[in-house]
């Protein structure tokens, strides 16, 4: 029996019940934030307080004063600490209007709603194993100013997966209606040509990830050079690698697309300055 968080109080999951009338449930509104737990403790803290602040400003949802980055560490620790992980963990924060009105909500006050799973892999792991992708034709995601945020709605991302899966792929790249590649189904996406690294601008409507984030900083403190730039798929066809990013796996790389076949040699630095960058400074 796991322990789950809900609204500040810490509860046996297998019993826990959210209401009917709880708007995630009933319309999706609101957002999710993926964290990383490593050693029994959430990363990237900062990082991601900073993106929940930025996603309840965008969703008109009120932060309460109190979950300032500190309270937002210690209550990730506390939920690792109750289910008994003290290495690698995946923690899952819901953050929903509270359940009253209808589509017009009666209060825009803040529920939260916390989960976790422990890793086999207590640092980032090299998937050794390249990934199979293709893009997944059906659906395109719309841009505007909810694009970069992880939103409750996530039709587009099911459909994507089923996609791949009934492919027997590893994963399906998503395009904006304007054609555009930005983004895996759960992950931000990465090309390198010629040592330098190309990823989707946030302004072609790709998720803000974290891990995007730190990528892009890690790759400039090793004087790698990265242009943010819309890409299209002739552009994986030329690419001399390409990588998926995220807050929980890190860095996985992409093995083939199509019949094309790529490298994964700026894949596995990244995985070992990531790890390092983790080592030297802990938390920040």
């Amino acid at each position: 029996m796991g322990i789950a968080l809900y609204n500040g109080e810490y509860v046996n999951s297998d019993g826990a019940l959210i209401p009917l009338s709880n708007r995630a449930f009933r319309y999706g509104d609101g957002f999710f934030e993926s964290i990383r737990v490593i050693n029994g403790e959430a990363r990237f803290v900062k990082h991601h307080h900073a993106r929940i602040v930025d996603s309840c400003k965008a969703f008109q949802i009120n932060l309460p004063n109190s979950l300032t980055v500190g309270a937002l560490q210690s209550m990730i620790d506390e939920l690792a600490k109750r289910n008994d992980i003290t290495q690698g963990g995946r923690v899952r924060l819901t953050f929903c209007r509270k359940s009253t009105g209808l589509f017009a909500p009666e209060t825009n006050d803040l529920e939260i709603i916390g989960e976790i799973a422990p890793l086999e892999d207590n640092f980032f792991k090299m998937n050794e194993r390249g990934m199979n992708v293709d893009i997944y034709p059906d659906i395109k995601k719309d841009i505007h100013i909810l694009s970069v945020y992880k939103a409750l709605n996530c039709s587009l991302y099911i459909m994507a997966s089923l996609f791949a899966q009934q492919r027997k792929l590893d994963d399906a790249l998503i395009q904006n209606q304007r054609g555009s590649i930005i983004e895996g189904t759960s992950s931000n996406i990465f090309l390198v040509s010629n040592g330098v690294l190309y990823t989707p601008s946030l302004d072609d409507g790709c998720v803000a990830g974290t891990m995007r984030m730190n990528v892009i900083n890690i790759a400039l403190e090793n004087n790698i050079k990265v242009y943010e730039c819309s890409l299209n798929p002739q552009n994986l066809l030329v690419a001399d690698e390409i990588f998926l990013t995220n807050a929980i796996r890190g860095v996985e790389w992409i093995s083939s697309y199509r019949t094309k076949r790529y490298f994964n040699d700026m894949s596995r630095k990244m995985i070992g300055w990531i790890n390092q960058y983790i080592n030297e400074i802990g938390e920040e």
